[in-house]
């Protein structure tokens, strides 16, 4: 897990192996937990129903440190906001391609939170020789106290485009709800493709990056 302060984009810590995955995630899970709580039980911006335990997610950061890289941001050493990414698809042809997330807390919205996660993970995402983020998005289709187009704009801001739409496939406080993908273009498409990398294999390179010049 590499942290960022809100201000400054700053490396405080990472895993090197599998078992300082699971010992970070299992420090750091209770405090991003609290971030991802109230989306659960007050939003449809997740279709999951249940708060997981702290043990599930401490095990969902630690599978996602196996690969790609999981970042939380700081302000004045409170966390107040996460990002990672995620395989697109499991098929081999698809290797390219991440999907993202963030979370932010609430009382930290609007600060810029969100869009330092999202340029220091972009920033890592192009070492590792991806060349495709994807977000799925669940929007409204018509007002609703559950859920915004926030996201969609967010993702606007950050130059994702629409790729495409799902209707009513999504189904949480009794009201069905769209989902759309966007996607942004972060590296180059070529002729062979380079294999892509862990994580693991550009850790060093990609916080030096993420320090403060």
């Amino acid at each position: 897990v590499a942290k960022i302060s809100s201000q400054v984009m700053a490396e405080a810590a990472a895993a090197g192996c599998s078992e300082a995955a699971a010992e970070l995630a299992t420090e750091d899970a209770a405090a991003l937990l609290a971030i991802y709580a109230p989306y659960v039980r007050e939003t449809a911006i997740t279709f999951e129903y249940d708060v997981p335990s702290e043990k599930e997610f401490a095990g969902r950061i630690a599978h996602t440190l196996e690969k790609f890289p999981y970042l939380v941001a700081e302000n004045d050493g409170e966390i107040v906001g996460y990002a990672y990414a995620g395989a697109f698809h499991p098929r081999a042809a698809y290797q390219w391609c991440a999907e993202m997330s963030v979370y932010v807390k609430r009382d930290a919205r609007r600060m810029g939170v969100g869009r330092k996660l999202y340029d220091a993970m972009e920033t890592i995402l192009s070492m590792q020789r991806l060349t495709n983020v994807e977000a799925c998005i669940a929007v409204p289709s018509a007002p609703d106290a559950h859920l915004t187009l926030d996201s969609v704009r967010f993702h606007e801001k950050m130059g994702y485009r629409m790729i495409g739409a799902f209707h009513q496939c999504g189904y949480k406080f009794d009201t069905w709800y769209d989902m759309v993908w966007m996607e942004k273009h972060i590296g180059e498409h070529t002729h062979p493709q380079p294999p892509v990398l862990r994580f693991d294999e550009i850790r060093e390179e990609a916080l030096r990056q993420l320090k403060p010049r």
